[in-house]
């Protein structure tokens, strides 16, 4: 097939390519330990489920607004002046098919062919690939080698060019779980007023911290203008086959966004919309119980692999996942993830989110606690075998 240039650059994302692997593995008997797709294993809170049950027997299958249903856009706009501390009116918002289209959509009203795009690495490898989509460039900016939760800004200040469009902020961070201090965000906010950047906050885990707070960059001053924030209900609610997002921008922003959702996908299902009115509305009972569920299991996991020679683990502040060193075990990131795979253990080599993760692998423990116990047990083994042959 003849096709365009730019799909030479796309490829499955990493940790989808791994549950492929290991579910041929599983389908030749093997049981596999999954620690390598970040979804959480809770079911979607049953007031949630009855809600969008509720709408169908309403017979809301019709078409809606590019924008959202009025009161999910007031929903999130009342969610978020309370969450974040910012004022948001419902035009500062919109509803979109997942978080993934708000990082589109911001590229291209932001960036042009050429322009540079500001990105973590390791980061979230679809921020490097939808910047070249586009045909613009990304460029990294690193974390303190030394602690691999603390932003190393000084790499930041000098990636800063005159084609430098858009900075992207993660936080609470994946693949690290590092959530960003306010001295941090601060100096972030001050790059991007000094240099008049656009940025892009990815929010998706802010309500999955463990220690300190999530706060948003746009709360900073001269910050709201200038920023959008993506988030979603995936992660937060247990939703990631709802595929239900949103994004909180100025509200000429948004009228730009409501443009691409008119021209791509119209509008998301009125009935997964009422889900997520439910989420944001009801009871927040089933979020807080999850959350310290992974408090419990992020603790097990972390002193689990304090115990494993050749092997440092930093704690993660949030979101659901370890970025441990393996570097000690004399293997690179991919080595490990092929050798931890032949002993039914999937994780995320690190050099799948850029090339500062190189000697580290991305393991979500959104799963059982029995099965982290036998995930340490099976990664323990496979570090004393590399350690033996040192």
């Amino acid at each position: 097939m003849r096709l365009a240039d730019r799909m030479n650059g796309f490829s499955v994302e990493t940790s989808l390519e791994v549950a492929q692997k290991s579910r041929a593995l599983e389908a030749r008997g093997v049981r596999v330990i999954h620690f390598e797709v970040g979804e959480p294993d809770f079911p979607t809170p049953a007031h949630v489920a009855r809600a969008l049950e509720a709408s169908l027997r309403a017979g809301e299958t019709r078409y809606t607004s590019t924008f959202g249903v009025p009161a999910l856009r007031e929903a999130i706009a009342a969610d978020a002046t309370r969450r974040l501390g910012i004022a948001y009116s419902p035009d500062e918002t919109i509803v979109t098919h997942g978080g993934k289209p708000i990082l589109l959509f911001t590229l291209l009203a932001c960036v042009n062919a050429g322009d540079e795009v500001l990105i973590p690495d390791p980061g979230y490898p679809i921020y490097s690939t939808s910047i070249r989509l586009l045909g613009a460039v990304p460029v990294t900016y690193g974390f303190d080698r030394h602690d691999p939760r603390r932003l190393d800004l000084d790499s930041l200040v000098s990636s800063v060019t005159s084609r430098t469009r858009l900075l992207m902020v993660n936080s609470p961070h994946n693949p690290t779980g590092a959530v960003h201090t306010d001295d941090e965000l601060a100096a972030l906010a001050e790059i991007a007023v000094r240099h008049d950047l656009w940025v892009l906050s990815d929010e998706i885990y802010g309500r999955i911290v463990y220690e300190g707070r999530h706060r948003s960059i746009a709360s900073f001053p001269g910050m709201k203008e200038r920023t959008v924030v993506l988030d979603g209900f995936s992660k937060t609610f247990a939703m990631t086959g709802w595929r239900l997002g949103y994004g909180l921008a100025p509200a000429a922003m948004i009228s730009r966004f409501s443009l691409f959702m008119t021209h791509t996908t119209t509008c998301v299902s009125v009935f997964v919309q009422r889900g997520g009115i439910a989420a944001l509305e009801g009871d927040d009972a089933p979020h807080r119980a999850m959350v310290a569920e992974f408090s419990e299991r992020r603790a097990r996991i972390v002193e689990g692999m304090a115990r494993i020679p050749g092997v440092r683990c930093a704690s993660p502040a949030g979101a659901f996942y370890v970025f441990p060193d393996v570097g000690g075990l004399g293997m690179t990131a991919k080595e490990a993830s092929a050798r931890l795979l032949e002993a039914g253990v999937a994780v995320v080599p690190g050099t799948s989110f850029g090339a500062r993760g190189e000697g580290h692998v991305r393991v979500s423990f959104a799963n059982s606690i029995a099965d982290i116990d036998e995930g340490l047990s099976r990664i323990a083994d496979v570090a004393a075998a590399a350690m033996a042959r040192r």
